[in-house]
């Protein structure tokens, strides 16, 4: 069973708990770094069963999503109440050829991409943090619950992938 946007949002809310945002953020890539240090790109492209994600995959979703974020982020301070439009994440895994991506590349993308990201919000004043969009599923998100909503989106794929990689290394 799909779940709801909100489910979606508890969830992934609840993975930063009391954490910094915005340090959960600036941490990830050198977490994921570290995850995949030696491993050779056909390892992190091989998907741990048919309609999972590789971790090569969910780099190249991250780096995406570091797009996309970034945008919304944009739109949102230049004209507080904007539209915010979803994405179906699995179109753009198949339209943006995922699964043929070099994995460290993906990575090096998502890290320039966030660093860019991180500067803008370490330059935002109080009243631009609760300025806010209407996501087209899941209502209004201020760019506090944005930043908070990526930290927890970055802890929900380390896992995945610890754990894909887990897997690997016992499967041996």
């Amino acid at each position: 069973m799909k779940e709801t946007p909100q489910q979606y949002t508890a969830r992934i809310v609840s993975n930063v708990a009391n954490q910094s945002p915005l340090k959960v953020q600036a941490d990830t890539p050198r977490k994921i770094e570290r995850l995949i240090k030696g491993a050779a790109p056909a390892k992190l492209r091989k998907r741990p069963v048919p309609d999972k994600w590789s971790v090569g995959e969910i780099l190249a979703h991250l780096a995406d999503v570091e797009i996309a974020v970034g945008w919304r982020v944009r739109l949102i301070l230049g004209a507080p109440g904007t539209p915010v439009q979803a994405f179906d994440q699995d179109a753009w895994v198949e339209a943006g050829h995922y699964a043929k991506r070099n994995p460290h590349s993906s990575l090096a993308q998502m890290r320039a991409l966030r660093e860019a990201n991180l500067a803008l919000y370490k330059s935002l004043t109080p009243e631009q943090w609760k300025h806010h969009g209407m996501h087209a599923e899941r209502g209004q998100e201020t760019v506090e619950h944005i930043t908070r909503m990526v930290a927890g989106h970055d802890m929900n794929h380390l896992r995945q992938i610890e754990e894909i990689l887990r897997k690997k290394k016992t499967a041996k």
